[in-house]
């Protein structure tokens, strides 16, 4: 038989505890209504906020961002280089400035310097304001960065929270620009509008989510096109191969359907005139296409020309319906030829060469005067024909996978370490005018512009503005 229950101390204390834990609760649930009810830094779980690989795990960006501004002021030198590829989109500087056939030792004088975050994105020029878009690393920000043409000096900053990592790099794409607008496209394939002046934001749209594009390996390098204040994409998403979106209200206004499920490449989309009719070409990664301006109508297309791994040059217009192609990873190039045959566009090719002799890696070929010019896979500066033929080499003289344009009847060719050359565009031999180390440090990758006798140039982390001017 049992005595009397006695109760220690930490028998009590168990039995007492589900009591003081539902006190303790009410307490701080009155603490948190009385505080207004704020997470303090809480985020709740966002449908799509998680996608993996594609999007590098990254909860959905808030594209509208933040604004910032600087003490800059907009240069009043004219000219403009407002998207990839310059004014006409063929990489050839037409501004009236004659340029310096020769330099110093030292080189052509830098007029400004400024870091930039690891990438090869280039520089667009509009309005005396140079816009980058580059990645900030500390931050972890995409950002829109509006400099002045004249002294560099920061304007405005539009910037939105995207995490990314180090992949060969992070910013590859150059801005497209109008007196209205500025559109952009991140590394993981956020498109981004905002006001050409103030940087006042307009739209976002992220492809991946919202058209479920892939982003491509080494992060998107597509450069937006604006065409007649049209933003032209090529997401190649589940449904959807290429869009136009008004610049002024975000507004989707046509969308080309992806019946081969082609996936985004790293070529950016170029706009041509065929016959009077107004086109935009894009290198897939199943083929080519050209869709209509006016409603994105599939108009013609072919498998022929496909880039294993990753298709990085643009098509070149070399005559009317006459476009070159070329690529890296033994690709070569190709001369593709439209044709109207009983209202249709038939697609065929002239020839095809193999890498060696024309194959561009990552920059796009130049047609200037009748010839192609182009760094091929093993860092050649060559000259070709539109028949096929090799005109010239630059022999020894290697540049790895630099960037190039044409002005003022001179090839300014950047090698992979910074070192910038002059060479005549002649198609009558290589002719070394001029050169020198412009930048200290590699990768010296994203595309060049030219305004106003004034050079942009940058490696991996530094942009450097050049005067090049004829004094």
């Amino acid at each position: 038989m049992y005595g009397p229950m006695r109760l220690d101390k930490s028998t009590l204390l168990m039995k007492l505890l589900p009591a003081l834990t539902g006190v303790l609760a009410c307490l701080c649930l009155g603490h948190w209504l009385l505080a207004g009810g704020q997470t303090h830094g809480f985020v709740p779980r966002l449908p799509n906020a998680d996608r993996g690989a594609n999007a590098a795990a990254t909860p959905v960006a808030r594209l509208a961002g933040t604004l910032e501004h600087f003490g800059g002021v907009p240069a009043t030198l004219p000219g403009a280089w407002p998207s990839f590829r310059g004014p006409h989109g063929d990489n050839i500087c037409t501004d009236a400035v004659p340029l310096a056939r020769s330099w110093p030792e030292s080189g052509p004088p830098a007029r400004w310097t400024l870091a930039l975050g690891e990438g090869y994105a280039g520089a667009a020029v509009f309005n005396g304001r140079v816009y980058v878009l580059d990645y900030d690393q500390p931050r972890q920000q995409d950002a829109l960065r509006c400099f002045s043409l004249a002294d560099g000096q920061e304007i405005w900053r539009h910037s939105y929270r995207v995490r990314i990592k180090r992949n060969h790099g992070m910013s590859r794409t150059v801005p497209a620009v109008t007196a209205k607008s500025v559109v952009t496209m991140g590394p993981l394939c956020h498109v981004v509008c905002v006001d050409a002046g103030t940087g006042v934001y307009r739209w976002g749209i992220d492809l991946v989510r919202d058209y479920g594009a892939t982003v491509p390996p080494w992060y998107a390098g597509q450069c937006p096109v604006i065409d007649n204040e049209r933003a032209i994409l090529a997401p190649a998403g589940s449904s959807v191969l290429l869009m136009a979106v008004d610049c002024a209200t975000g507004l989707v206004l046509w969308k080309t359907p992806n019946p081969h499920a082609w996936t985004m490449t790293h070529s950016s989309v170029l706009p041509i005139t065929f016959h009077g009719r107004r086109m935009y070409v894009y290198c897939g990664s199943g083929g080519v296409v050209g869709v209509a301006a006016d409603t994105g109508a599939i108009l013609w297309e072919t498998s022929d020309w496909k880039v294993d791994i990753a298709n990085v040059p643009t098509p070149v217009v070399v005559g009317e319906g006459e476009l070159l192609l070329s690529g890296g990873y033994n690709a070569g190039s190709m001369l593709l030829r439209l044709r109207e045959k009983a209202g249709r566009i038939v697609v065929a090719h002239d020839f095809r060469l193999p890498a060696e002799t024309f194959g561009s890696d990552q920059q796009t070929p130049i047609f200037y005067q009748g010839s192609l010019y182009a760094v091929v896979a093993d860092g050649r500066l060559v000259c070709l024909d539109l028949q096929g033929k090799p005109r010239w080499n630059s022999g020894t003289h290697r540049f790895g996978l630099g960037a190039y344009l044409v002005a003022d009847g001179m090839i300014y060719v950047l090698n992979d370490s910074g070192t910038l050359t002059l060479v005549a565009a002649t198609p009558t031999g290589y002719q070394q005018l001029a050169e020198a180390k412009v930048l200290a440090g590699h990768d010296a990758w994203g595309p060049m512009a030219l305004v106003n006798g004034r050079l942009l140039a940058r490696d991996l982390t530094t942009m450097v503005c050049l005067d090049v001017a004829r004094h």
